[in-house]
Order: C-alpha cells, then sequence, then structure tokens
C-alpha cells in the first residue's frame, strides 16, 4: 500500500459517505455550523449546481475537461464517476490540512472513500443510511432539485451503494436528523481522543509523563 506519508498526523480525514437523499449533506453543514475548528474539503464536478450551491462554498463546479486535466496531473486524491457526472478531492487541502493538526471532513461515495484510505489508511469512515427505501424516496422528491428519472436513477444505484456501509467504521442512521447530528458529533469527539492524535498534538506533556511513542501508527 502506497501512503502520502508514513508519519501519523494530528488532523483527523473524516470520510461521510452515504446515498442520495441520506441526508450526508445537512448533517456535515450542521456539524461544521457548531464546530468550527473542523473544516470542510471541497470537491470537484462536473455537474451543474444545484439551487442554492455556490462554486467554491458547496463544491468547485468545472468542466469535463478540467476535471480530467486536473486527475491526470495526479492533482486529485480520489475521483469517481457517480451518476453519469465526475467528482473528486483535490490532494492539497487535505494533505495541509492534517499536517497543520485541523480535522477535515471529505463528503464522498463509497469508491472514493477506497481510494482515499489507500494513501491515509487511517481516515475515519461514517455511512449515513436512511430508515428505509421509502424514506429516500421521499427525501429525494421533497429536495425538489432532481427530475423524476434523475431520482429513480439514485434509488437504483442506492442499493449497491449501501452495500458498502461495511467499509466504514461507523454507521449512523438518519432517522431523527437531531439524533444522527449528536451521534455524529460524538464520533469526531472520540477520535480526537485516540492515542495517534493525542500523542501528537499534546507531545510535550507526553514527554513530561513518560510516556513513550507508539512503534507504529496507531489507528
Amino acid at each position: 500500500m502506497t501512503t502520502d506519508t508514513q508519519a501519523p498526523h494530528a488532523g483527523n480525514i473524516f470520510m461521510v459517505v452515504a446515498p442520495s437523499g441520506a441526508g450526508k449533506s445537512s448533517l456535515v453543514n450542521a456539524l461544521l455550523a457548531q464546530d468550527a475548528t473542523l473544516a470542510l474539503s471541497i470537491s470537484c464536478t462536473t455537474r451543474d449546481p444545484r439551487p442554492g450551491e455556490r462554486d467554491q462554498e458547496h463544491y468547485r463546479f468545472v468542466s469535463v475537461d478540467t476535471f480530467q486535466a486536473l486527475r491526470d496531473r495526479g492533482d486529485m486524491l480520489e475521483w469517481a464517476e457517480v451518476h453519469g457526472h465526475f467528482y473528486g478531492t483535490p490532494r492539497d487541502r487535505v494533505a495541509q490540512a492534517i499536517a497543520s493538526g485541523t480535522d477535515i471532513i471529505l463528503e464522498i461515495d463509497w469508491q472514493g472513500a477506497r481510494q482515499v484510505r489507500q494513501h491515509y489508511p487511517q481516515a475515519i469512515g461514517i455511512f449515513i443510511l436512511p430508515p428505509s427505501i421509502e424514506a429516500l424516496e421521499t427525501r429525494l422528491n421533497k429536495r425538489g432539485q432532481d427530475a423524476p428519472q434523475v431520482i429513480a436513477r439514485r434509488l437504483l444505484a442506492a442499493g449497491g451503494e449501501m452495500a458498502h456501509a461495511s467499509d466504514c467504521e461507523y454507521v449512523i442512521i438518519n432517522q431523527d436528523f437531531s439524533i444522527a447530528l449528536q451521534q455524529l458529533q460524538a464520533v469526531v469527539s472520540a477520535a480526537r481522543l485516540r492515542y495517534a492524535a493525542q500523542s501528537i498534538r499534546h507531545a510535550d506533556l507526553f514527554m513530561q509523563l513518560g510516556i513513550r511513542k507508539p512503534l507504529v501508527n496507531a489507528s
């Protein structure tokens, strides 16, 4: 396995994975609003903006040619084609964030999450599930952002996407939004207390207390 670096980082990478309509973006946005120390990785996409979405805030909206050029230069940490559009995570911001001790969130699909793990095995996967397929269909329709044929395609793909929930360390069922948000916050809080992160963030204290560093990168 090839990783970007063998040294542990103070910053965590949180990969939030979900089928379309499960509430991934709403949960991430609510979490970011409550925790200013978290950074959001702004993905590139070749799809058109949905109502209310702004370039460089929700996504970096680019042409297919621009996306392919970034990918071919190796500037993408991961990329995938989803529902006929390209999505990808720029490599530089993620590397800069965790090197500086900042926790960063990636809204990502399961294919992208697997690619990220090839570079950062310590990345934390959190899968967001709907309470039922019926609830997922209702949410997609109420969102009012996609044509009926697009919704049908997303529902058809959802089953295959949710089959990869086992790739993640944590699974949150988004039946009650407030409870799901509390659970997402709990995962972030727990990850920040892991030995690997704490030993870097509080290196002087660990040295004073005579706590040796692990021989391998603990996750």
